[in-house]
């Protein structure tokens, strides 16, 4: 058995994007295994894999690790991106949560109703622009470093830089009164682990396209 980690999921975004491009950053490699219809997550479910019948799954270590947040801190942790001390690791911790809230904003838009996409939309852009980009844009200004936290490359800014990026596919221009998160998305993205996953044909997913949502929707619902 190879000893990669292995990830089950669709073939798209969703969940496990964000652990995704963790993995990426550390320079860790790592297969995939993709649920195509329903019967595909049963069979999961029947065997015993899924803690709580339900995914993300990765399996690490000797592991099959559920749930998000915890398969994102134990990478994290693995990887010497988590901070070096409890203070720097809380700090992260609280970014970190901000960004999977406005995450789950941007996840979720395309699945949105026709009738509720645009009332979606409009509170996405007014999250992103008045509540959480203005927090990172201060924090960048206020201690004049490279990174979000002590100085040195963590989570999140792995993070913060998937969600400058989803936001702009959602909203070209949305950066636009945020100079310095303009030059954090450009510095992330040149470590050399982050430009490896970012050049096409690397496992980063495309955006959820309309006429994918009832295939994910079966696998799932």
């Amino acid at each position: 058995m190879s000893g990669k980690p292995k990830l089950h999921y669709f073939n798209g975004r969703g969940r496990m994007e964000t652990i995704r491009w963790l993995l990426a950053a550390a320079g860790v490699e790592f297969e995939e295994c993709f649920l195509e219809t329903k019967d595909d997550l049963i069979k999961l479910q029947k065997d015993g894999s899924l803690m709580f019948q339900q995914l993300p799954m990765v399996e690490i270590d000797g592991m099959k690790m559920v749930q998000t947040r915890a398969i994102l801190n134990y990478v994290a942790a693995k990887y010497n991106l988590y901070g070096k001390d409890l203070k720097e690791r809380a700090l992260i911790d609280m970014y970190v949560e901000a960004l999977m809230d406005l995450n789950e904003l941007l996840m979720s838009y395309p699945f949105q109703p026709a009738d509720k996409k645009e009332q979606h939309f409009a509170n996405m852009v007014d999250k992103a622009t008045n509540r959480y980009f203005p927090v990172f844009e201060k924090v960048l200004k206020d201690h004049r470093q490279d990174f979000l936290v002590g100085n040195q490359f963590s989570r999140a800014d792995v993070h913060l830089l998937e969600i400058l990026l989803m936001a702009e596919e959602d909203k070209p221009g949305i950066l636009a009164k945020f100079p310095l998160l303009q030059s954090f998305k450009a510095r992330i993205s040149n470590i050399p682990t982050i430009k490896k996953f970012l050049q096409p044909g690397s496992q980063r997913k495309s955006p959820v396209l309309e006429e994918d949502v009832p295939k994910v929707l079966k696998i799932f619902y």
